[in-house]
């Protein structure tokens, strides 16, 4: 019976590395977002545990869910609780003695943290590797914490070479985080039945509302210079203008759950905002083809959170230096700007986030070889700025002109022909 090297602890501290509701949401994100039928495969996650909770919630009718337990004795405890769960989790789980009968699947979840040193990570990788389908994510955790651990040191290694996706939990105790590692390429189709996935960056404030984790900290940050203004002169209201600002810094950087049109022809916009421009044009970087491009402004009132306006497959980005000239002039064109390029069913489409007068950070949190679903949160950009998608011009027809409102991820700039 294979076992690998595997451990609940962190390094020097040798704490168990729990992990929570929060945290299994994450870890189990990539199967939840496969809208199948798929394949999956846990190994490491105990009878009740959070992790395997998390991964039973995304099953979906024609999916498949493999399950392996830790050591001797556990499949029983497994076998017992999947039949606890119904008819419906029993039938589409499959409880196993040893990795050595696992089948290949399209997605792999280690659900216990690595630990250890450089070579047991090597290992245990190696291991799990051989056991995702081509085009398939492997999922694993380590500590967030910068402790000497060799087995975090190699899977950040290994995320910078194939890495998919990294998220920070910093709700779990101790924080962790969670990488989504791809060992061969994905293709671009797999993207149209992905779901947008789960961000930890964003941070639930109601059903429908979320903050970006900038946003928390630059109100973190108001307010402890609010908190450093009273303690150094309590008799002046000198720290009431850092304390009232925190609330609509905070906003700013808001970041609303929307409905995406189900629509396979339906390309949405990429950010909220008025529509700047409609024109067909040509653009050296992507090459000699005409494209179609739309341009939004987006204004400090706006959301700034950027999202795909179409499922595909990240296959460059770059960014370009350039000026902070007022988004909505036509100097804006060079200023500083990131492109993402997109290989989709249609051909190539770029989002490109341009900075403004007042933006000055562009977030791009979607690195090469990833797949992003339609109206999938990608990056951001802070303050004034402005987005640009380019699509095919022979295969898109506009649906919006300048001057309309648009709500990114939600809002049809244009279809596919």
């Amino acid at each position: 019976m294979t076992q690998f090297p595997v451990g609940g602890t962190s390094g020097a501290s040798r704490r168990p590395i729990q992990i929570g509701d929060r945290a299994a949401r994450v870890l189990a994100s990539e199967l939840a977002r496969h809208g199948g039928p798929k394949t999956g495969l846990v190994i490491g996650a105990a009878a009740g545990s959070a992790a395997l909770a998390a991964v039973i919630d995304a099953l979906l009718p024609d999916d498949r869910l493999t399950v392996v337990g830790t050591g001797p004795g556990t499949a029983a405890a497994l076998r017992e609780h999947v039949e606890r769960q119904g008819r419906w989790v029993a039938d589409r789980t499959r409880v196993i003695d040893s990795i050595d009968a696992a089948e290949p699947a399209d997605v792999v979840i280690h659900a216990e943290a690595l630990s250890g040193s450089a070579e047991d990570a090597r290992e245990v990788l190696g291991g799990l590797t051989k056991l995702v389908a081509d085009g398939g994510v492997l999922t694993v955790v380590v500590a967030a914490t910068r402790l000497p651990s060799g087995a975090a040191d190699e899977v950040e290694r290994q995320a910078a070479l194939y890495g998919v996706g990294s998220d920070l939990v910093l709700r779990n105790v101790p924080p962790v985080r969670i990488h989504r590692l791809r060992h061969t390429p994905a293709h671009h189709s797999a993207a149209a039945k992905l779901l947008p996935a789960l961000r930890p960056s964003s941070v639930p404030l109601t059903r429908g509302m979320n903050i970006d984790s900038n946003g928390v900290a630059a109100a973190g940050i108001a307010l402890g210079l609010a908190a450093l203004a009273k303690a150094a002169r309590p008799k002046s209201k000198l720290w009431l203008v850092p304390a009232l600002a925190a609330a609509p810094v905070a906003a700013f950087f808001r970041d609303p759950q929307r409905d995406v049109p189900e629509d396979a022809k339906a390309i949405v916009a990429a950010s909220d905002g008025k529509v700047l421009g409609v024109e067909r044009m040509h653009d050296k970087r992507f090459g000699d083809m005409e494209f179609l491009r739309i341009a939004v402004f987006l204004s400090v009132l706006d959301v700034h959170v950027n999202r795909a306006p179409v499922a595909g497959k990240v296959v460059d980005y770059f960014v370009e230096d350039g000026g902070y000239a007022a988004a909505m002039k036509p100097e804006a064109e060079h200023n500083v700007a990131a492109y993402t390029l997109l290989e989709t069913a249609h051909g190539p489409v770029a989002v490109v986030q341009r900075t403004g007068l007042i933006a000055r950070r562009i977030v791009q949190r979607a690195p090469i070889g990833s797949l992003l679903a339609k109206g999938e949160r990608f990056g951001l950009i802070r303050f004034g700025s402005r987005t640009d998608v380019y699509l095919p011009a022979d295969k898109a027809d506009p649906e919006v002109a300048p001057g309309d409102r648009v709500v990114g991820g939600q809002t049809v700039i244009a279809s596919w022909k």
